[in-house]
Parts: C-alpha cells; sequence; structure tokens
C-alpha cells in the first residue's frame, strides 16, 4: 500500500460534503489526497517516515480560495502605503499623511488609500489645498476606500501634467473648483493620468510585492486567488511575467487564477492562455468594468439617484462597444467577469450574457457578475437560468455607512441591498471573495458578515433576511470559488484525489459563537501538499 508523506487527523474535518464537520483523517501523497477515512482506517497509510498533525477539535477545513483580488494592488496597499482606513477627518488624514512622509523621506511619491468622506460626516470631497499645506513639493495620491476616485495635492498634478486645459478621458472626470482649477479629485480614468507616474516600481520591487503576498495569504489560510484585473488606473501594476517566473521556480504558495481586461483584444488574451496554463498559474478568463460605485454615482441604476435625480449614473463602455467584446471572448471560450454594481449594471450584464447565449450558442461557460449591490427582484432568478455566477464579497456591506446607499436609492430597493442568501439559495452558483485590498484578505471577516449581516457599527444587522448558515458560507469560500474557475474537480472540498490544499484554524468555528469568527487564526496551511504556513508545532505530533 502507498504510504502517506502526511497525515492530518482530527475531531472536526469539514470535508465540505457534508453540513457538519466530522472526525476523519486525511491521508496526502506528494500533492493529493489519497484516502479520507476514519483514524483507525488510516492506519495502514503510516510509515516512519509520514508526518501526523493532530489537529484535536479544532476546525479542518479546504483552504480558502478568494474568486476577487488584485494581488498588487493588494500588497501595494499593504506595505507601501500610508492607511486612511481609520481616520475620523480630512485633518486627520493630512496629518498621517504627514506623517508617513516624515518617516519615508526616501520614497519618491507618497501613496495612501482607504480614506472616505461620508464616514466622517462630510459631503464634500477633500481638496488638494489641504494636502499642499503639509506636503508641497512631494506627490502625493490617495485612493479612497473604494479604489474608484484618487486625492491628490498639487504637485501630482504637475508631474503628471494636469493642468486646467485637461480634459476627462473616457469614463473620467476631473474635478474643478469654481475657477475652473483642479481640486485634485480624480474619477475612475483620469486616477491612472496620475498612477501612471506615481507606479513607477523596478522588477525587484514587484517581486517583493509577490513574495508578502504569498507570505500574506498563506498566513490567512488562502490557498487559491483570483487575481483580477483593476482597472485602467492601475494597468501598469500588472506583473504576469514575475508570476511566470515564481511558479516556474516552485514559489507560488497560492494557486492564481488570472484575469486581464476584456478590452477587444482577443489575440492576445488568447496567447496569455497558452501562456500561464500551470497548476498553480493559469488565465481564467477576462474581466472588465460596466459601471462604477454607488458613492461616486458612477454605478448604473435602473432608476434616478433619490438625491442626485438628473443622473443615473453611468456606463464604463458603450453598450455596443461591450456587447461585441462579450460576443468574440464568448465565441473564443473565455470566461468573462463583469463589475456589477447597480441595478442597471446588473441587468445589462444578464442581457449581454443571454445575448452570447443566443448568438454563439449555449456553453458551459459559467460568466460572472461582481459585487451586485443593487438588483432587482425579478434578474435574480436569471443567474440561474443563464448559468451565471454572483461574485459576493460579504464584508462590503459594512465597509461604510447605509447611508452612502439608502440615501441614494428609493425605498423599495431597500431589501434589496448588498443580496447574498437570495442569491446563494435562487440555484445558482455562488463565490465569496475579499475584493482586497479595498477590505482586508482576511476571510473571517467575509464569513463573519455573511451569517451575522451586521453592518459598519458592528451593532446593528442590515437585511437580516440575507444571512446565510456557516456551512453554506464555508462551501461559497472553497468549492464555489473552484467552480468559477473551473476546478470543482481538483479543488474545494477534501476528497480522495483532489488536490491537497488544507488548512487548520485555532478553533472550531460550528461550536463557538459568531463573535469569535473574527479573533480565529489559522494553525496550519498546506497548499498542494506542503506545509506552507504554521502558527506553532503543538499540532504536529
Amino acid at each position: 500500500m502507498t504510504k502517506a508523506d502526511l497525515i492530518i487527523k482530527g475531531n472536526a474535518v469539514f470535508t465540505g460534503l457534508q453540513d457538519q464537520p466530522e472526525a476523519l483523517a486525511i491521508a496526502i501523497k506528494d500533492n493529493k489526497i489519497i484516502h479520507v477515512a476514519n483514524e483507525a482506517e488510516i492506519q495502514d497509510y503510516i510509515s516512519p517516515e509520514t508526518e501526523v498533525i493532530s489537529a484535536g477539535d479544532r476546525l479542518v477545513m479546504p483552504g480558502f480560495h478568494d474568486a476577487h483580488l488584485h494581488i498588487m494592488l493588494g500588497s501595494l496597499f499593504s506595505h507601501y502605503c500610508v492607511s486612511l482606513v481609520d481616520v475620523k477627518s480630512s485633518q486627520e488624514a493630512v496629518q498621517r499623511v504627514s506623517e508617513y512622509a516624515e518617516a519615508h523621506q526616501d520614497a519618491e511619491w507618497i501613496i495612501g488609500t482607504g480614506w472616505d468622506h461620508t464616514a466622517w460626516g462630510e459631503k464634500n470631497f477633500p481638496t488638494r489645498y489641504l494636502l499642499d499645506e503639509v506636503l508641497e513639493n512631494r506627490p502625493v495620491i490617495l485612493l479612497h476606500a473604494e479604489g474608484h476616485y484618487g486625492w491628490v495635492n498639487s504637485k501630482a498634478l504637475e508631474v503628471s501634467g494636469i493642468t486646467r486645459d485637461t480634459e476627462n478621458p473616457d469614463y473620467g472626470i476631473i474635478y474643478k473648483d469654481n475657477e475652473g482649477e483642479p481640486s485634485g479629485i480624480l474619477i475612475e480614468t483620469a486616477i491612472s493620468l496620475v498612477t501612471d507616474y506615481a507606479y513607477d516600481f523596478s522588477k525587484e520591487q514587484l517581486s517583493e510585492m509577490v513574495s508578502q503576498f504569498l507570505d500574506h495569504a498563506a498566513a490567512l489560510g488562502v490557498t487559491s486567488v483570483n487575481d483580477l484585473y483593476a482597472s485602467r488606473a492601475h494597468e501598469k501594476l500588472e506583473a504576469y511575467s514575475v508570476y511566470k517566473e515564481f511558479d516556474e521556480m516552485n514559489k507560488l504558495t497560492t494557486r492564481f487564477h488570472l484575469y486581464p481586461p476584456l478590452n477587444g483584444d482577443i489575440e492576445k488574451a488568447k496567447e496569455q492562455r497558452a501562456l500561464y496554463n500551470s497548476g498553480k498559474l493559469q488565465l481564467a478568463g477576462l474581466k472588465q468594468f460596466i459601471d462604477g460605485v454607488v458613492t461616486g454615482y458612477t454605478a448604473y441604476m435602473l432608476d434616478p439617484y433619490v438625491d442626485q435625480p438628473e443622473t443615473k449614473g453611468e456606463l464604463a463602455y458603450t453598450v455596443e462597444k461591450l456587447e461585441k467584446w462579450v460576443l468574440e471572448a464568448d465565441q473564443e471560450g473565455f470566461q468573462i467577469r463583469f463589475h456589477t454594481i447597480g441595478d442597471g449594471a446588473v441587468r445589462l450584464g444578464l442581457d449581454l450574457y443571454e445575448k452570447a447565449q443566443k448568438e454563439n450558442g449555449v456553453r458551459d461557460s459559467r460568466h460572472a457578475l461582481e459585487h451586485i449591490e443593487v438588483i432587482a427582484p425579478e434578474d435574480i432568478p436569471r443567474f440561474e437560468e443563464l448559468g451565471v455566477m454572483p461574485s459576493i464579497q460579504p464584508f462590503h456591506m459594512a465597509l461604510m455607512p447605509r447611508e452612502s446607499h439608502t440615501t441614494r436609492v428609493s425605498q423599495e430597493k431597500y431589501a434589496y441591498i448588498y443580496p447574498n442568501a437570495t442569491l446563494l439559495r435562487s440555484g445558482a452558483k455562488v463565490s465569496y471573495s475579499s475584493d482586497y485590498p479595498i477590505v482586508p484578505l482576511e476571510p473571517m471577516l467575509e464569513l463573519y458578515h455573511a451569517v451575522t449581516r451586521k453592518d459598519i457599527t458592528l451593532e446593528d444587522t442590515w437585511n437580516e433576511q440575507e444571512k446565510v448558515t456557516l456551512a453554506e458560507a464555508l462551501r461559497a469560500y472553497t468549492v464555489g470559488s473552484a467552480y468559477s474557475v473551473f476546478r470543482e474537480n481538483e479543488l474545494g472540498t477534501i476528497e480522495t484525489g483532489k488536490l491537497a490544499d488544507i488548512i487548520i484554524l485555532d478553533r472550531n468555528l460550528f461550536t463557538v459563537p459568531a463573535e469569535e469568527i473574527l479573533q480565529t487564526k489559522v494553525a496550519v496551511t498546506v497548499m498542494d501538499g506542503q506545509k506552507v504556513y504554521e502558527q506553532d508545532k503543538v499540532v504536529s505530533i
């Protein structure tokens, strides 16, 4: 009989096949699970060289698969930026930037992220002049919490060549004051006018960012990710060639599934699909934006915004262009993922996918819609009917005050803001993710808000009918995400024959109060049969 390299045994193994964990043992040889059974039956797989990990009452489960994030942007924001997530005012943000700049004298650009003027109780955007007071001669760019607009100082405008005469780019706005001068706020694609200069990183720096991400993911039990195109504002951070080098040197400790932009360049996409095609690095599909965000009035709605009735939001591209791109990519067998936040964008996304089925024929495409913060109830059953996947980030509902949405849509839509259980139980296949770095990579945050529906206060629930069970949430974050990249036969559950991507948590989530989810840590991460993270040695025997 084949002997195992590694045995993991425990009293609480969540395989993903049942709603509750079971007492089981898992035998691993090379990078595969070779047997799952009770502890007595697994004894024959043990040799003197076999390492045995006894998890006791800790939860053993498949590794988390984050179905929507941005690797390079996340590493940039985590390690090379000033965080403004917890500041309470524009003045506090400016002070934080000043302190960061003082401590990082060698940084040519000061990059920051996480500010949100609505959380400060300020209706108007901050201006460049506030930043000029503390940093006059070094360029600054601060990305908003949602990543769809930026706040810059005068030096950044100067370096980037933005003046009162600079025209708005497609699907972008350079905010200007009453005198016609740039105010320091850049919306959507206008951000790229500055980031094209700010993101001037060497290959060594890009490699360091990848390494930092891999270490971070392993410590959080994230063994697979979908790395989605982050927008025209961040194209210069693309580092696929670095990923390829890591893969060839066997340094990837997380599986990368790539989604470059859907932009009409189908030949380049086909070349990338052939180039990135290994077990740890593969092109999984293409991604693009249909709309923006509710807070910036760029999310595309079916009805006018309540507090700005002159607009329904904006489309990132014309319907004609989006349709052309979708039909072409679908014909070539690509999976497509669309950023769709407003109910108008969700409907358009579904319409585009339906059009592709009528033109190209029905296939197992697994096209997806990302975010879905507002949805019309009549569009909910269309996901199952069309085989479209809802891609949900459960923590997003607690990212900002409710008023960021409830003041902008009619009361009739309140029950359909940040849907979760409704989509998950509609018959559609759902995947979970973080959208890192818009929120932390930490899966426990997503699980907590999925099962509790706690809003930003962490006290009140929002649309309580959208709560899901812990088992439902775990499946969406594992096998649901594996399904999103056509790998449910390799990943996402603990079964014989599957790849050995398994984690051990420091407690059993099924037996602790929901509040303890936020305190839960990963004890061991196994990816491709190898231990890539170990919190301590107490579980090894």
